[in-house]
């Protein structure tokens, strides 16, 4: 298995025998998105830009692709059937096959109705049905991997479409015979997270901000852990904090216990409507690392301290995190070793050293691609062009 994503090529195979087409204006493109909001963002960002241009959006996705309020305005949405064995293992085939090639057919149908320049995929098992309805069709296909990890879905699509596109420079289980058609462009972050990136950054501030943020769900062990290590850094440095965490609501009487007996009063709540704004606002931030979050905290150039979700698929999270401490803007902890005091001492490296935090913040913000949604949409265009 290769880890590497090499050229900004397309895909040159003799048995394709692409023959260019004339663009033609106002052309419709579809986007197979589902399940997390780590698939579903990205898709969003690029509809986004798609239709800004002019162009026809049609989303198809899946039943949990439909309850995330705000994303896709103004795109028409076909929900079509999808299934993963999960945890069923292979017991679950059967019902798993019939429930891929009913979605399958709803796609082809609706394809060969609205004709698409091309099919877009963002991983994950809802994009399947979708994809194969694309290849199906010869339809010119292409995906979208988010992760530092290959996905199992885009590891089965990629040997059948015409380009894959990475959020990432190097991509863990991406197959050496792929690289030809990979397109390193980053991942597609909202505009309103574009925005916030202009809020400059000032180490030197006499307060700094701390975020908290596990996510829509919370993470239960941000919520014991991050209280508990406040409260062992020292006084002085306490006294130079704020805290604003995102946490469950039935954790929130014992956070804010533990952190006022620290001397810390904080913000906390279940859901904050502005989470760009509150990040671009922090000097840290204590988050999983999803890619979305990953590439939310590069643009803004947001120094931060990543616990990975142990039980993500391929343990991409870790992946995730790893790219960006490798470049120097984060600091990763594993969930097994995320104590009180592990991150205490991840704190005190930066609360105590504003220059290396500066440092950090710069160093992130190298690692962003605010411009991944343009450089997606162009190759979607690209793409489509060849019959």
């Amino acid at each position: 298995m290769g880890e590497r994503c090499a050229g900004l090529m397309t895909d040159e195979r003799p048995d394709s025998r692409p023959r260019p087409r004339t663009p033609q204006p106002g052309g419709t493109y579809v986007l197979c998105a589902g399940g997390t909001g780590g698939h579903m963002v990205p898709a969003h960002c690029l509809a986004l830009e798609l239709m800004a241009r002019g162009h026809q959006v049609h989303l198809v996705t899946d039943e949990r692709g439909l309850r995330f309020p705000g994303l896709f305005p103004g795109v028409t949405i076909t929900k079509v059937d999808a299934a993963s064995t999960g945890r069923s293992g292979w017991k679950a085939w059967p019902q798993v096959a019939l429930s891929i090639w009913r979605g399958r057919q709803a796609a082809r149908a609706l394809f060969k109705a609205i004709r698409p320049r091309a099919v877009v995929g963002f991983g994950g098992y809802p994009a399947l049905p979708g994809l194969l309805a694309g290849l199906s069709l010869y339809l010119p296909c292409l995906i979208h991997e988010q992760n530092a990890v290959l996905g199992r879905t885009n590891r089965y699509l990629a040997p059948r479409v015409r380009a894959i596109a990475t959020s990432f420079p190097r991509i863990r289980r991406m197959e050496k015979a792929f690289e030809r058609r990979v397109h390193f462009l980053g991942n597609p972050v909202r505009p309103e997270v574009l925005a916030a990136a202009d809020l400059p950054f000032d180490a030197r501030s006499p307060r700094l901000k701390l975020l908290v943020t596990g996510g829509s769900q919370g993470a239960a062990i941000l919520n014991r852990v991050v209280p508990a290590a406040i409260a062992l850094l020292p006084a002085e440095v306490r006294g130079q904090i704020d805290v604003v965490h995102q946490g469950r609501d039935e954790d929130r009487d014992a956070m804010l216990a533990a952190y006022r007996a620290a001397g810390i009063d904080p913000v906390i709540a279940a859901y904050f409507p502005d989470l760009p704004g509150q990040m671009a606002a922090s000097h840290i931030v204590i988050a999983r690392s999803g890619a979305s979050t990953v590439a939310e905290l590069a643009v803004m150039g947001r120094p931060s301290i990543l616990v990975p979700l142990p039980i993500a698929t391929d343990d991409h999270q870790a992946d995730n995190a790893a790219a960006l401490v490798a470049a120097g803007g984060a600091q990763m902890i594993r969930q097994a070793q995320f104590t009180p005091e592990r991150l205490a001492e991840a704190l005190t490296m930066w609360l105590a050293d504003r220059q290396g935090l500066e440092s950090a913040a710069t160093a992130a913000r190298a690692a962003g691609h605010p411009q991944a949604a343009v450089r997606l949409a162009n190759l979607v265009i690209a793409t489509g062009l060849i019959a």
